[in-house]
């Protein structure tokens, strides 16, 4: 039976891992185990923020000699899920999961399990399109029964990192002949994410093949997922995938629990994936309710209509900083307010991920 664990640790930089050493050293991680780390970086989380790439290429240098395999072995064991931009008080941090064998009696008890996919690379032209979304559905699903995990009403998050396309990759489909679903290198991102999304929708079946076609991915927004989480990269080609839910072939001691949350200060869905998660609470969980959470991890948009509430904002006109930045800023201070923690995983983005100015929201504690 599987056993999967989660361990959170602080960063002082991309290239930190000092940490991860720390509890490997320790014992308490056997580094044979991992099988995802993801990360919130501190760059800007957009085209060019290179601190996702220097993170997991240090991880998987350090990871290589530790497992005495090159990294490339590394890189086709482990998924490396970088997110950039740690805006407002956001922490930046690593999140491990490790997963091992265990033999234990079967209690029919619900507990934490993942598994994870990678899809084949991506040609330029298939960023954002529906070759993506079929290829990344296929994958989830793969995912789920490395998960164990037999129903889609037990996935509670599913976390993927994407590529995007840049001036030298539009080009190289252009010298082919190939057309790509935007040329604009930013917007490249949105699509990519967006269709990884609907791959997650289509595999778990929350909208249905016949519904999707290259012309809805960022354009109809009543087609989402409310278990995915997608981040799109420079430093990939493929999309790597990693499945969390809970099992009863997991005897891990953690569980998971999530909701979806309708705007970006929405915290009673937040509260709604703690109770999900097993906290016990009526107004707001106490400190040894909080003490149990390992980490939270949620979806952060700006509106397209630009309000909150009926309150108009700013976000998606300011040509200064990018929606995504002040977004992530914002869900991660809602969320802190009620963990008291503001080092938890908010990523930017959330095209097809919840409804239009909202997203999914997990949360993992101990059961």
């Amino acid at each position: 039976m599987q056993k999967v664990d989660v361990f959170r640790v602080p960063t002082s930089s991309p290239d930190d891992i000092k940490g991860l050493q720390k509890l490997i050293d320790s014992g308490e991680i056997n580094p044979n185990d991992i099988i995802c780390v993801l990360g919130k970086t501190e760059g800007n989380g957009c085209v060019n923020d290179f601190t996702r790439g220097f993170a997991t290429q240090s991880l998987s240098f350090y990871l290589a000699e530790t497992l005495g395999l090159s990294v490339k072995e590394v890189q086709q064991k482990i998924a490396f899920i970088m997110s950039g931009g740690t805006e407002g008080i956001m922490s930046p941090h690593l999140t491990v999961f490790t997963k091992s064998e265990v033999d234990v009696v079967i209690t029919g008890e619900k507990r934490l399990a993942a598994g994870i996919g990678f899809t084949r690379d991506f040609r330029p032209e298939e960023i954002g399109r529906m070759e993506q979304v079929l290829e990344v559905a296929e994958t989830v699903k793969k995912a789920m029964a490395d998960a164990k995990i037999e129903s889609a009403e037990d996935v509670h998050f599913v976390q993927i990192k994407c590529p995007l396309l840049t001036a030298e990759r539009i080009e190289e489909a252009r010298s082919r002949g190939k057309d790509v679903s935007t040329n604009d290198t930013y917007k490249s991102m949105a699509y990519s994410r967006g269709a990884s999304a609907l791959g997650v929708a289509l595999a778990l079946g929350e909208v249905t093949e016949e519904q999707l076609s290259n012309e809805v991915i960022c354009h109809d927004w009543d087609l989402y997922s409310g278990v995915a989480s997608t981040s799109a990269g420079v430093e990939l080609v493929k999309d790597e995938i990693i499945v969390i839910g809970n099992s009863t072939s997991s005897a891990s001691e953690l569980v998971i629990g999530h909701s979806v949350m309708k705007d970006a200060i929405d915290t009673e869905a937040v509260k709604e994936a703690m109770k999900g998660a097993g906290l016990e609470f009526q107004c707001c969980p106490s400190h040894a309710e909080l003490e149990k959470i390992i980490n939270v991890f949620a979806k952060a948009e700006a509106a397209s209509y630009g309000t909150c509430r009926g309150r108009r904002n700013p976000m998606v006109d300011d040509s200064d900083i990018n929606h995504t930045r002040s977004a992530r800023a914002v869900v991660n201070a809602a969320i802190a307010t009620l963990t008291k923690d503001p080092m938890v995983y908010v990523s930017g983005g959330a095209e097809h991920q919840g409804p239009d100015g909202g997203g999914p929201v997990a949360v993992i504690a101990r059961a």
